[in-house]
């Protein structure tokens, strides 16, 4: 006698090992490296400490912190983004727009650059990172597609018009008013037009001319970092320092100091929202940057785990001195470009930046604020995507509608509400969308073999004076009931002749309690008005819940059908034939078997040998 084998149970370490890498996702992509990766890895994580280290001061001074911070931010936070993360060549750090963010929430609470200002912006990078971890842990990576595409273009656009603003100051050597609005801050530029320093902007304009110059002539160069020696030589050249032009001052060489982020009541009541729009925005830059790069690379991304590496790194930043980060497109696509095969690219990046932070800090000493302008209107001019704008003008109003809504809200509004305000206005788009769908009038095409329905909208077709053929696109819900009853009031209105109603609901997703109700008394009022309602084509979850609800009874099994060629051959089978005699139309192949039946348009003779005129009347045929 044989004996079935039980299947054999998982050892305690297999079962180890399938949990481990949901915790430790590095552990997946380990068995990737060897000699070959790490030599990749190694050139492509110097590319990028080359590429960020201009960067990084830069976005501090947008974001109103000292240089250094912007230096943390790409160490620490890097690394774990990269290790906990899903992505294999996605590069974090600080990024403009959540720069700009950072300081419009905090600015206002205290003097930027001031030891208050500091601890209040750890405390939002520390509160931004807890709000992502908890978002990635409950599993809602879901959540970062309500943050449209259009609301992120509108928003970088807004946003780096906003960025060159509060740069002119130190552009055009020019004193003003810190944290001023944005119509605020150009005023106060143009009454100081005539106190234009010329020196301090030939520092900034020749730094700014020398980083397109690079990009174009050597597109692969770090120009970033090459304007900013550049300028530096030409504020020595022009004795810039005499003529009022400020330096940054020497960094100080050192690791990112541990720092205890300050919480209490009222911190978290005051910064909360901002640290959830900083959190949102970074998602959405983050996700969609791993997206875009996935696509090349041909890897899977996990969006809630992305999740978890971003708010991990958040939270690490808050306690290691830099302030909030998110994925960069510029580092990304360089560290793809230059060969990265692993997350180890990214480590080594940000290695190599602390290697260059502790030898070559103290020559930031030299380096002129004007030229760090210069630098910054550059790469906010870089986060205008006109390619993007045009593409969502050409394809889409209510898209388009949601770009400039964001965009405007950003410059004049509070900057976390410009978000908000674009995805508010995108899911009440949304719904507008699904609560009015869309009745289509179908009529069949005797151009076509087996007379198949086609729109009547787009050629015109003969309808069946009785029966009124439609297709319901869209789903019957609380929100839809009213709009979908009043089109069919309005429909029946239009066509009081045609007394029976045939819809086809393949386009009918769901149906909800609201939906079943709706049907069940529009049932009952055309049953009492002598009408009779149809269906055909519903899907088995819409068939279950009508039949749930009671609804299925009103309407009548027999009216529903499988299919549009098994309910067009009942429904023609009932219609009035007295009615169906006279029929000059007879759009259907079945009105051949009703009275005074004939093919339409095809000359066969009909009952009792008699031909259809040209207008359809019998007339008396030959005899056969």
């Amino acid at each position: 006698m044989e004996h079935c084998e039980l299947p054999r149970r998982p050892t305690s370490r297999e079962r180890i090992g399938k949990v481990l890498p949901r915790f430790l996702p590095f552990l997946g992509w380990w068995p990737r490296v060897n000699r070959r990766t790490v030599t990749a890895d190694l050139w492509a994580g110097l590319t990028g400490a080359v590429i960020v280290l201009p960067q990084g001061v830069a976005f501090a001074a947008i974001a109103g912190l000292p240089p250094q911070y912007g230096l943390y931010a790409a160490m620490a936070p890097v690394i774990v983004a990269a290790l906990f993360g899903s992505s294999w060549h996605l590069i974090s750090g600080p990024t403009t727009a959540i720069s700009l963010v950072v300081y419009a929430n905090v600015s206002q609470l205290a003097p930027p650059g001031s030891a208050d200002y500091i601890r209040l912006v750890l405390a939002l990078t520390a509160l931004c990172g807890l709000v992502q971890f908890g978002l990635g842990l409950a599993r809602l990576g879901g959540v970062v597609n309500f943050v449209s595409h259009s609301v992120v273009t509108g928003f970088t656009a807004g946003a780096a018009i906003l960025i060159a603003t509060s740069q002119l100051g130190h552009f055009f050597g020019v004193t003003l008013p810190r944290g001023g609005s944005f119509l605020e801050t150009w005023a106060a530029f143009l009454g100081q037009l005539p106190a234009i320093n010329g020196t301090v902007a030939l520092i900034a304009g020749a730094t700014l001319a020398l980083a397109l110059l690079f990009r174009r002539l050597w597109p692969r160069s770090p120009a970033l970092l090459l304007a900013l020696i550049g300028g530096s030589l030409v504020c020595q050249l022009v004795d810039g320092a005499g003529h009022g032009a400020r330096l940054v001052g020497a960094l100080p060489a050192s690791l990112p100091p541990l720092s205890l982020p300050e919480f209490d009541l009222d911190t978290f009541r005051v910064l909360f929202p901002g640290a959830l729009a900083v959190a949102m925005l970074g998602l959405a830059e983050a996700v969609s940057i791993a997206r875009a790069v996935a696509v090349r690379s041909e890897q899977a991304i996990d969006n809630s785990q992305e999740f978890i590496g971003q708010g991990l790194a958040n939270l690490v930043g808050g306690f290691l001195s830099g302030y909030a980060s998110s994925g960069s497109f510029t580092r990304t696509g360089v560290n793809f470009d230059a060969g990265a095969k692993t997350p180890l690219a990214a480590v080594f990046s940000a290695l190599f930046l602390a290697a260059v932070v502790l030898l070559i800090a103290p020559a930031t000493a030299y380096l002129p604020i004007p030229a760090m302008a210069g630098v910054i209107v550059l790469v906010a001019a870089g986060l205008v995507n006109g390619k993007a704008i045009r593409h969502i003008l050409r394809t889409d109003r209510s898209e388009a509608g949601v770009l400039g809504a964001t965009f405007l809200a950003t410059l004049f509004v509070a900057l976390e509400f410009a978000i908000y305000a674009g995805v508010m206005l995108s899911l009440l788009l949304y719904l507008r969308r699904t609560s009015h769908p869309h009745f289509i009038t179908l009529a069949p095409n005797p151009d076509t073999a087996r007379r198949s329905l086609a729109n009547v909208r787009r050629k015109p077709l003969a309808e069946c004076p009785q029966l009124k053929i439609l297709r319901l696109d869209g789903s019957i819900f609380f929100g839809a009931v009213n709009h979908i009853a009043e089109e069919l009031h309005r429909i029946v209105a239009a066509s009081p002749e045609q007394c029976h109603i045939l819809i086809l609901g393949s386009g009918i997703n769901f149906i909800d309690a609201g939906g079943c109700h709706m049907l069940f008394h529009e049932a009952g009022a055309m049953k009492l008005s002598g009408r009779e309602i149809f269906f055909c084509s519903l899907k088995r979850e819409v068939l279950e819940l009508l039949e749930r609800g009671g609804c299925l009874a009103r309407i009548g099994a027999q009216n529903v059908f499988p299919d549009k060629e098994s309910a067009i051959a009942g429904i023609v089978a009932r219609l009035d034939p007295e009615r169906c005699a006279c029929c000059p139309t007879r759009v259907f192949a079945e009105c051949a078997t009703r009275p005074g039946g004939w093919a339409a348009g095809s000359g066969e003779k009909r009952a009792g040998g008699r031909e259809a005129s040209a207008d359809g009347l019998a007339t008396p045929g030959k005899p056969e």
